[in-house]
Parts: C-alpha cells; structure tokens; sequence
C-alpha cells in the first residue's frame, strides 16, 4: 500500500514538473524572440520591413542617411496621440525628403486594419509599424531618454543619423517640432 502510494505522489510530481517545463520553454522561446538586441526589424502595416540599430548615441534608421528620424510611440485610443498624428503627418509632407516619421504602437496585438483605420481617421500619414518587437524597442529608446517605466504617450524622439536631437512628451505643437527638424537639417 505504502509503495503504491509513494509511486502515485511520484507520478502526479513528474506530470506537474514536466508540464511546467514545457510551458517554461514556450516562455523561453517568446523571450529569446524578443530579446533584445541591436537591430530591431519592424513590420510596417503595409508589410515593409524597417531595420532600426541601436548606436551609442541613439537609434538609427537603416537607409536614412542624412534624414531626421521621429518615432512616434503611440496608442491608438489615446486623444494626444490622436491629435499628434496630423501635426506629424503634415511635417512628414513638409519635409518628405528630408524626414522619416515612424510611429510605434505599444498596444499588444492590435491588428493592421485598426492601425489603418487610426491612419484614416487622425491622417496619420507616415509609417505605422506593427511588430512583437514595438515594445522592446520603444522600452529601449525610453530607457536611454531615462524616463521610467511608466512613461506618457505621445512620446516623440528625433535622431539624426543615430545621433539624439531632443524629444516630446506629451501633446506639443508642431511649430516646435518643426524648429528641431529646420535646426537638425541645417534650414
């Protein structure tokens, strides 16, 4: 009786174990998916990928030499944000040479076709990027601006071939913006 017992309680520990490991390992792979790195390549909602290397002094954008890079981290159903979008769509116009507006979402599975819908309904016309890996880079720029974890959106960050410019918190007007954007370009 004494060994049936013991082989039960064995038994019922090697199940527990071995399917706690299993979902350890499904935790391990998300984890090393999204680990961070010195590249982020991000999925825009028209399926083109945008490569982003994190460099001494910032991030850059592979392919922007010479531009000023903004990435907008963002929510949709946030009204700065939402306000934010025409203002970084109208110097996206203004500067379409010059300046490369990449907004960042740091909602968890969003699907494209909302990320469209905020691009039709706040003229959100820039790229809005839709990757796993948006949060691990957005926390990483967040962390070299030194702002905590719990940050305000929009957070929007400038950098110039990977080189920090200056950022905003919070809703700002585009006049301000613009002066950074005409200072970094040399206007």
């Amino acid at each position: 009786m004494l060994k049936k017992t013991i082989f039960s309680v064995f038994v019922t520990l090697l199940l527990i174990l071995s399917s706690g490991c299993s979902k350890d390992k499904q935790k391990s792979k998300e984890a090393n998916e999204l680990k961070p790195t010195n590249e982020y390549v991000l999925t825009s909602t028209t399926n083109k990928k945008f490569t982003v290397i994190k460099e001494k002094d910032g991030f850059k954008l592979k392919g922007a030499k010479d531009k000023v890079v903004i990435f907008d981290i963002f929510a949709t159903w946030c009204p700065p944000c939402r306000k934010a979008a025409r203002h970084l769509s109208s110097l996206q116009k203004k500067y379409k040479d010059n300046l490369i507006v990449i907004g960042i979402t740091i909602e968890d599975n969003i699907d494209n076709e909302k990320l469209k819908e905020f691009k039709k309904t706040y003229g959100a016309n820039y790229v809005l990027v839709n990757s796993k890996i948006n949060h691990v880079l957005a926390d990483k720029i967040v962390d070299s601006l030194k702002l905590g974890d719990r940050y305000p959106i929009p957070l929007m960050v400038l950098y110039k071939d990977g080189k920090y410019i200056t950022h905003y918190v919070g809703s700002i007007e585009e006049e301000f913006v613009e002066s950074d954007i005409k200072r970094a370009l040399k206007l």
